[in-house]
């Protein structure tokens, strides 16, 4: 494992346990074993770090979501595939959706950045197939493109707002954890069943 690697996978476990602003860069040289001058070296500072992590996560995640859009299945399947596999994601990475909701108001050009790579979740054929089902009577007639934000709100917000999410239901973090699971699938029958003919 390159020196890199290694500041990579201790800097995703130390942002996943700390959030960025707990995360020291101490801390993440301890867990890459390596001296903090080396850790200065390869980022001059925790916001390029973080970035670079988020970046490299984000480029794991982003095709696994346009393979699941862009695939021959039905809009029912795709919609059962997204929830699935964007909630299992977040779970393994946590940090992700608190980071781009803290970056969209602190530094706008990075998210608009990662939001123009070529690699970014591209709805555009989803839209399409949407609007082909509902001519073919098989889902009602709906607004393709509020079906597709009601798709990444409904899976995207919880995550987004967890303590709020907490506060306002009152829960614990392990009953937290419990619902997210649940929502793999419960999301995806809840708006299949609201949009089928």
């Amino acid at each position: 494992m390159t020196t890199e690697e290694k500041i990579f996978d201790a800097a995703r476990i130390v942002f996943q346990k700390k959030g960025f602003a707990g995360a020291r860069m101490q801390e993440i040289a301890d867990e890459a074993g390596i001296n903090k001058a080396m850790l200065h070296y390869c980022f001059k500072n925790k916001q390029l770090l973080f970035e670079a992590v988020f970046m490299k996560v984000f480029s794991q995640l982003a095709p696994q979501i346009n393979m699941i859009f862009n695939s021959d299945e039905s809009v029912f399947e795709k919609i059962r595939k997204f929830t699935f596999s964007y909630i299992s994601f977040v779970i393994d990475h946590p940090f992700i959706p608190q980071f781009v909701i803290q970056e969209m108001n602190n530094n706008p050009e990075f998210v608009m950045k990662f939001m123009n790579h070529n690699n970014r979740p591209n709805p555009s054929l989803l839209i399409s197939q949407i609007e082909k089902e509902i001519a073919l009577g098989i889902l009602k007639p709906i607004q393709p493109k509020q079906l597709v934000l009601d798709i990444f709100s409904m899976t995207v917000f919880p995550f987004a707002a967890q303590m709020m999410v907490k506060s306002i239901i009152q829960i614990s973090d392990s009953e937290f954890d419990q619902l997210m699971e649940e929502r793999k699938t419960s999301i995806a029958e809840q708006i299949i069943n609201s949009i089928k003919k």
